[in-house]
């Protein structure tokens, strides 16, 4: 008699497989997050961290290797936009005697709805060490008011 031990995580990926399978011949194929470039996770390319606090909304986007020349960002109906393209690795080695290429490359486009309101005209952006930090002022309807409470 042969006696198994039961792996619920192997059972629970496999159960998820098996769902992204059915969703898969129900509607299609599943759409590629737009920002992913090859080789990164679902989540989309660059990663992005956001914060608020009363006046401002920051993303930060870890996206080392730009040219900020191809780097486009815009804001829409609350809506932040980043596009660009991150280069290739260049230099002599050919494509064919790479043993491992893992370092993405080609064009992105993240968009990201924002938490609040903002003033688009005084969005400002910096780019440092591989790191792009986007600031947003909150519109001044975003912003928390104090009401004062009046007693009769």
């Amino acid at each position: 008699m042969l006696l198994r031990s039961w792996v619920p995580f192997t059972e629970m990926d496999a159960l998820r497989r098996e769902i992204e399978r059915a969703f898969d011949d129900f509607g299609g194929p599943r759409r590629r997050d737009e920002g992913a470039l090859p080789g990164t996770t679902r989540a989309g390319y660059p990663m992005l961290n956001v914060s608020a606090d009363n006046d401002h909304v920051v993303v930060t986007a870890l996206a080392p290797g730009l040219d900020t020349e191809k780097l486009d960002i815009s804001v829409e109906h609350d809506v932040l936009r980043i596009a660009g393209e991150k280069a290739a690795l260049s230099g002599d080695i050919r494509p064919e005697r790479f043993h491992r290429n893992e370092r993405g490359a080609g064009r992105f486009i993240r968009t990201l709805t924002l938490p609040a309101a903002v003033d688009a005209d005084k969005v400002t952006a910096e780019y440092r060490n591989g790191l792009l930090t986007v600031t947003l002022p909150k519109a001044e309807t975003a912003k928390p008011r104090r009401i004062s409470v009046s007693v009769n």
